[in-house]
């Protein structure tokens, strides 16, 4: 299949050596050949997107998958919370219910990268969400780099929500957060997938913390809003380069990306 777009590649420089590459592809064959190289982070669409209702798939996850073994995201519609862990790209539906979803099913929006830990520490046990936070920051060498991370534990309480399937016209994401459902468990072993971006990809993605949780036995998962954990051990990789894929589809195109306010980002990630 003939490749019909150019693409687009910016490089970055800051205390490190950056470099970002944009692919604006028309035609999925193009997507599913293309490989990412080691210590890469792979990202389908923007964030602003999503914010502004941009809902609508076009990646498969098998290609997706091409790309990666470890991360986060949505799926078409918004039906849910994705977490990608070992191959294996997991549903968190507004139902509370976690399945694992169709290799045929697509995302509007997405993270992934092939893990391999740079840095592991045993930090004991953790109150809550913020000062785990706070112990990651102190093992990042550096805030202009991106960084997958995995923490693993025994989770007294955690808090998750989800979000249900949305329909055309699709509403703004902040005001579908006032429908998600929200979930806490708790004694449950689990692990908390996600990224941690620098303050210069704001629009493109969000800076700071993005986690999502899923319990070991692969059956109580969702966006993280807290946490209480018991022999945590924290993994992180650090990735030097970042591929996005951004949509062709019409809603993207013809969207204002301009509009989102830090308001409308703080009230998603609540």
């Amino acid at each position: 299949m003939k490749k019909k777009a150019a693409c687009l590649l910016i490089a970055v420089i800051f205390t490190l050596c950056i470099f970002v590459s944009g692919c604006v592809e028309t035609s999925m064959g193009s997507i599913e050949d293309t490989k990412t190289s080691q210590d890469t982070l792979y990202q389908v669409s923007t964030l602003d997107a999503l914010m502004q209702g941009v809902y609508d798939g076009e990646i498969t996850l098998n290609s997706l998958l091409d790309h990666g073994d470890f991360g986060i995201g949505t799926f078409n519609g918004l039906d849910g919370e994705m977490i990608v862990l070992d191959d294996t790209v997991y549903q968190a539906l507004s139902s509370g219910e976690v399945v694992k979803a169709e290799s045929a099913d697509t995302t509007p929006f997405a993270m992934i990268t092939d893990f391999d830990s740079d840095i592991q520490d045993d930090v004991g046990d953790i109150d809550n969400y913020q000062q785990l936070q706070s112990k990651i920051d102190a093992l990042l060498p550096s805030q202009n780099i991106f960084y997958a991370i995995k923490v693993e534990g025994t989770f007294s309480n955690v808090q998750v929500r989800s979000v249900p399937k949305q329909s055309e016209p699709y509403p703004l994401l902040a005001d579908v957060t006032s429908e998600q459902q929200v979930y806490n468990y708790s004694d449950v072993s689990g692990i908390l997938v996600g990224f941690w971006c620098p303050a210069y990809i704001d629009g493109v993605n969000l800076p700071g913390y993005h986690m999502h949780f899923l319990s070991k036995d692969g059956s109580m998962g969702g966006h993280l809003l807290e946490c209480t954990i018991k022999n945590t051990v924290i993994y992180i990789y650090t990735t030097t380069e970042l591929q996005m894929w951004l949509p062709e589809n019409k809603h993207f195109l013809e969207t204002d990306l301009s509009g989102v306010t830090d308001a409308d980002k703080k009230d998603v990630e609540q």
